[in-house]
């Protein structure tokens, strides 16, 4: 390990159709994990999960296909509004997704004067779809790649934590003394806002960009479990000391957790910052996270710095990471949100990186 750049090995064309294209979910992505030779994205400008198919030589990633999440739960708005992923992880039979959680509050355009733009500022949206964290039912089979279902042949359900009418993560964490807070502030302004999933064992662990606590970045975990009254919800539930959640403070140098990848009993976390700045991107490695049975206050010693990714000015922000298989050192796909002209080979691919883990 080390602190330098993290070597790029080569690139994958991802190419993308239809409706990703037409949303521009495609240039905005936030969310990947690999299984096999299949491809699971996700962006900020749609509600679904993209799916793509790897060729043997990782050179490019194509026959895309699009799971509306409105077709797989209940979700709490109207089945076109974005839900913002930010997050995905695969375990067992099912892939998880998680939405930003976050307010969202408008932008300043190029041609806007001051009271235009001070008009725009003082707007807040809550769009109820950035508040899912769904288990999503994954059917495999004998040749084929697996495929995002309601209900598997063998009764296994999607389920979305809290579902409409039920405590989300939002509605847990509202008397929370730390993050109870933020939750009232956009994501981008230091507010609350999940950018990380992972799940090891029955825990699912919530990396949050923002807030950072005087310096410390944040890592939720929970323990969903299925609602004996409705296949399509999941309830959290509590760990044996009756917490419903816990909370693990990592020392990231004053980073927030961009995303987060299970490797072993480790998990590997992509910094950056957590408000509206382009560098520095850093991954650290969380050593035995999944070993914990509290809640941790992890300090540098168990979080050596892997390396550093490359990153733009406004552009090319890596947002994803996640383990490629293969023997012989481990090596992560990094998707970006905003590429640059660089990584954008046609109006409807883009190039995401391979670097090579040295430990």
């Amino acid at each position: 390990m080390g602190d330098g750049l993290l070597r790029l090995e080569r690139q994958v064309e991802l190419r993308f159709a239809g409706d990703t294209v037409r949303t521009g979910n495609h240039v905005n992505l936030s969310a990947v994990r690999v299984e096999g030779s299949s491809v699971w994205l996700a962006g900020d400008e749609t509600a679904s999960i993209e799916r793509l198919e790897l060729d043997r030589a990782l050179a490019v990633a194509d026959k895309p296909v699009s799971f509306p999440l409105a077709e797989l739960v209940r979700l709490p708005g109207p089945p076109d509004q974005e839900a913002d992923i930010e997050g995905l992880a695969r375990s067992g039979g099912f892939l998880w997704a998680i939405g930003s959680h976050s307010l969202k509050r408008r932008r300043v355009k190029p041609d806007n004067d001051a009271a235009r733009a001070l008009k725009r500022l003082a707007k807040v949206r809550r769009e109820e779809n950035r508040y899912v964290l769904a288990r999503l039912a994954v059917e495999t089979y004998t040749e084929g790649p697996p495929e995002l279902v309601l209900r598997t042949a063998a009764g296994v359900c999607s389920a979305l934590v809290g579902a409409p009418g039920g405590v989300g993560l939002a509605d847990l964490l509202a008397d929370d003394p730390r993050l109870g807070p933020f939750l009232r502030i956009p994501g981008k302004d230091n507010g609350f806002d999940v950018e990380g999933l992972a799940v090891h064992g029955e825990s699912v662990y919530v990396g949050l960009r923002g807030p950072v606590l005087r310096g410390w970045a944040v890592v939720l975990e929970l323990l969903p479990q299925p609602d004996p009254a409705d296949d399509g919800r999941l309830v959290l539930g509590a760990f044996p000391d009756g917490e419903r959640y816990r909370t693990h403070l990592l020392d990231l140098g004053g980073l927030g957790v961009r995303d987060l990848c299970p490797h072993g009993d480790d998990l590997l976390v992509l910094a950056g910052p957590s408000m509206a700045l382009s560098g520095p991107v850093r991954l650290y490695r969380w050593r035995d996270a999944a070993a914990s049975d509290a809640a941790l206050l992890v300090r540098r010693d168990r979080l050596p710095l892997v390396g550093e990714l490359p990153h733009g000015q406004g552009e090319d922000h890596a947002e994803g990471v996640a383990l490629l298989p293969g023997a012989g050192p481990a090596r992560l796909l990094v998707v970006h949100d905003s590429p640059g002209p660089d990584r954008r080979p046609t109006p409807s691919s883009v190039l995401a990186d391979v670097v090579t883990l040295d430990g």
